[in-house]
């Protein structure tokens, strides 16, 4: 290892990396209610349309989903001492639920 590496490296401590991620789910989470939150007011803004509760209803359905990966992720974190390997399926959901969300969010604004 280079001198520079070394030096870079020793004021990095990794046991804060588990606190960060779950800081950083918490935040997602947090984003994931607010675009809910929005959803419903613009669903109920000016009158509901059946589409418009169809993708409010499906964008409530994904934000419990990304809520439920999240709280999942944060308990595994905080039972194990080290940082943890995120499983491949677990990360496909919340991306799923991510990009859908987003969809749902465009479809009501259109």
């Amino acid at each position: 290892m280079s001198p520079a590496a070394v030096r870079r490296d020793a004021g990095r401590d990794p046991g804060l990396q588990p606190e960060r991620t779950r800081l950083a789910w918490r935040r997602t989470t947090l984003s994931g209610t607010v675009v809910a939150v929005l959803a419903v007011k613009t669903t109920l803004h000016g009158g509901a349309s059946p589409a418009g509760i169809l993708a409010c209803a499906l964008c409530c359905v994904l934000w419990l989903g990304v809520l439920g990966i999240a709280h999942r992720r944060i308990r595994v974190l905080a039972a194990t001492p080290g940082p943890v390997a995120f499983a491949p399926r677990h990360a496909a959901a919340a991306v799923l639920c991510t990009v859908a969300m987003a969809v749902c969010g465009a479809a009501l604004v259109l």
